[in-house]
């Protein structure tokens, strides 16, 4: 685990915080491929296990639908709590362009590609492998905790970025519900997939608050 959950937050430091741009955008989709390659080499090489698309056969669908609706409200709650109707968005919208999606068109690619890709790849990331590595060393609900705990630490890292510190507590505590929430089902399921369905719904409600504060806070579109 100390070869692969630092990797997330020092792809967030490179791309928002170091050097916004081209170089710490090739290090943030550096940081990516190794989340996507390491588990399953490890997996492979180093444990000896089988590949497996990870099927649903405890069902699990229905749980997952509704959590992702469940996850979704809270999020929407938190950042109407923090203030989100009146937050200073240009530190947001700064670094969103300097990341190449400063416009509606792009930002509508890169979530589509975030909220479908990018969630898959953090469940098989952190409920498949990290969760599978936790179990090992710790009791189910410890290693739920600790699974979500190490999945809310690079969220809390790209959220410093242009939130106040009270914010930033708040948005981790949805997210570290929402981690534990993921790594539940897939102890309940032993399936990626009803923990994916759950977090495609949730990022969308993300995706809605930041287009609110990007674009139809800014009026940029009209």
């Amino acid at each position: 685990m100390l070869l692969l959950t630092p990797i997330p937050s020092l792809g967030v430091v490179a791309a928002m915080v170091v050097a916004p741009g081209p170089l710490g955008h090739g290090v943030f989709l550096a940081a990516k491929l190794w989340l996507l390659v390491f588990p399953t080499v490890w997996h492979l090489l180093v444990e000896k296990g089988r590949p497996s698309w990870s099927p649903p056969r405890r069902g699990g669908l229905p749980a997952g639908l509704l959590t992702g609706i469940a996850v979704a409200a809270v999020i929407t709650a938190s950042a109407l709590a923090a203030g989100v109707r009146t937050l200073d968005a240009s530190a947001l919208r700064a670094a969103v362009a300097a990341m190449g999606l400063g416009t509606p068109a792009a930002y509508l690619a890169g979530a589509a590609a975030w909220t479908l890709a990018n969630s898959l790849v953090e469940e098989y990331v952190w409920r498949w492998f990290v969760l599978k590595q936790l179990r090992a060393l710790l009791p189910g609900a410890l290693a739920v905790v600790g699974s979500a705990a190490l999945f809310t630490a690079h969220h809390a890292v790209a959220m410093a970025a242009y939130l106040e510190p009270a914010q930033v507590a708040l948005g981790s505590l949805a997210v570290l519900a929402a981690g534990a929430c993921w790594s539940f089902l897939y102890l309940r399921y032993e399936s990626i997939w009803p923990g994916w369905i759950s977090h495609v719904i949730a990022d969308l409600a993300v995706f809605v608050i930041g287009w609110h504060l990007l674009f139809a806070s800014a009026h940029l579109y009209g």
